[in-house]
């Protein structure tokens, strides 16, 4: 005999086998008990949650033979019984509206509901997918439905409710089926492993639930694979292989790094994931998951796991809503993305360059930057002398931190008398910052400059630089200057920006070029004589 799949082999007989649904089940077997059936019910619900299923025993349960009413536990014994479940009963018509579209279909269907049922109390229509049906199959349906004869009773499922017409549901008692709990899904699971004799662990059990996302179908699908993958047998890792899936202490590294902006620590962490061979896109789902749980943490406090509980206490919740942000968003563009693998390590990198702007979040800063932190620190701002240790005992910080101090004390002050945007402009283009910096700030325009507090203003559609954008720009103008400075950012019109005044220079730079060339009488000639015109991008200045 052939191998039958789990879903088949075990596929519920009675409504105490199906898994879930309770709302629905009750639902039919009280109007099973009261003899108060409706003409026509619509199961709906997304795949594999027991639709079909339902119908089919519901089909049982009517034209069961072992008592003069409609039963609520069908015998499974009688001939109508084993015939409906073989799908041969000749009073249960089973079809799939997607291949019998058409209308002349349906009406080869309806020609015989006038007739009576020969051996059963009901003659059952089971149209499954109903959504699939044309507009004029839905017209030919619609009398029919609304009015049947009384031994005539239409069961339809649909995983598409919406794209059924209003007036089919008007006339159908519809009953919306629920996904499925993974608790549920893993038990039901672990009971037929039991049955089948087949060796499990628990963290598979909880992978495969997981993976079915509430449909019990697709649990006992993955479920076959995973025994045929395990030859016979599940095992964690086998089934992480074969679902595309890591551990998550990978994800809780990575995201720690992330948390300490610790760029060197997340590209190491991410490219141990990556020499997993795992799905990107589903490592991408984890670590949403993975900040899901620390948002519920941080709210509800409700979380049992160690690593979990240490991120939650370390990253502020804004930061975990930033995050939580840029990896849905990367995952909804995820399948434009030319490439997978580039497509999580920009989501990542845009989780370490950005930092929400709240004076109650510190920003962190990495080891390498710690002179950073030394300059904005209370030791510095109160001139309060570092306590003296012994050089061989000094550690690295200690160390950068006492020639910060030092440098400050003997920089001589380098602050013009009257600063304005000129002489600002000047002092920007000597700063030593990094591109990305120069580049932010270059389109601020200088304000003013009093009690050593430096005013700019940027455009209203740019946005304000992160924490760690200021703390080295501030810390490039404060050693330029010889002083600390603080900053004020204010938003408006811009005119007279670094960037803006490079961009007059260098049009007035190439205005004049272009007058140069134009002077000439051999170019004068050439444009002359073709008609034509000095491309502006085509004019170099060759140094001499």
């Amino acid at each position: 005999m052939s191998y039958q799949v789990l879903a088949r082999k075990y596929r519920p007989s009675t409504f105490s086998e199906v898994v879930g649904q309770e709302h629905i089940l009750k639902a039919l077997e009280n109007s099973i008990e009261h003899n108060k059936l409706h003409q026509a019910y619509m199961f709906s619900g997304t795949r594999g949650v027991g639709k079909t299923t339902i119908a089919r025993v519901f089909a049982k349960c009517l034209n069961c033979q072992k008592g003069d009413m409609p039963q609520v536990v069908p015998c499974n014994e009688c001939t109508a019984c084993i015939e409906i479940k073989a799908g041969r009963h000749i009073e249960f018509l089973e079809v799939d509206a997607a291949s019998r579209t058409g209308v002349d279909d349906m009406r080869e269907l309806l020609e015989s509901v006038q007739y009576k049922p020969t051996n059963a109390r009901y003659k059952i229509y089971l149209i499954d997918e109903v959504h699939m049906l044309s507009k004029s199959s839905f017209n030919a349906l619609l009398k029919t439905l609304e009015e049947p004869p009384p031994h005539v009773m239409f069961l339809m499922a649909t995983t598409e409710v919406e794209k059924v017409p209003k007036t089919v549901l008007s006339r159908c008692l519809q009953l919306n089926l629920k996904i499925i709990p993974e608790t549920q899904i893993r038990d039901h699971i672990q009971s037929l492993l039991d049955l089948e004799r087949i060796k499990y662990d628990e963290e598979s059990l909880v992978l495969i639930a997981s993976s079915a996302q509430g449909s019990i179908r697709d649990g006992l699908t993955l479920l076959d694979q995973a025994i045929a993958h395990g030859n016979g047998a599940l095992e964690s890792d086998q089934v992480k292989s074969l679902l595309g899936t890591i551990d998550q202490s990978y994800i809780i590294e990575l995201v720690n790094h992330i948390a300490a902006s610790d760029g060197d620590g997340a590209y190491l962490a991410l490219n141990k994931i990556t020499e997993l061979n795992v799905e990107y896109e589903q490592v991408l789902k984890i670590i949403i998951s993975v900040f899901h749980k620390i948002s519920l943490h941080q709210q509800l406090q409700n979380s049992e796991d160690a690593s979990i509980k240490q991120l939650a206490e370390s990253i502020d919740p804004q930061v975990t809503q930033l995050h939580y942000e840029i990896a849905l968003n990367a995952l909804s563009k995820f399948h434009v993305h030319p490439h997978p693998k580039q497509a999580l390590e920009l989501c990542i990198l845009r989780m370490l360059a950005f930092q929400p702007l709240s004076d109650g979040v510190s920003p962190k800063i990495e080891k390498k930057n710690s002179k950073l932190a030394v300059e904005s620190s209370p030791l510095k701002q109160n001139k309060v002398e570092p306590v003296k240790v012994p050089k061989e005992s000094k550690t690295e910080d200690a160390l950068v931190e006492e020639k910060v101090l030092e440098e400050s004390d003997t920089h001589e002050s380098n602050m013009p008398s009257d600063l304005d945007t000129q002489s600002w402009n000047s002092i920007f283009n000597s700063l030593n910052l990094s591109m990305f910096v120069s580049q932010v700030f270059s389109e601020f325009e200088f304000v003013s400059f009093a009690d050593n507090t430096l005013t700019l203003k940027k455009s209203d559609e740019l946005i304000n630089p992160t924490e760690g954008l200021k703390t080295e720009f501030l810390e490039a103008i404060s050693t330029q200057l010889g002083q600390k400075i603080s900053l004020i950012i204010e938003s408006g019109e811009v005119v007279a920006s670094p960037a803006a005044i490079e961009i007059e220079r260098a049009q007035t730079q190439l205005n004049q070029d272009k007058d140069a060339l134009l002077e000439n009488e051999v170019v004068k000639d050439i444009l002359d004589s073709f008609g034509g015109k000095i491309i502006d991008d085509s004019i170099k200045k060759v140094s001499s």
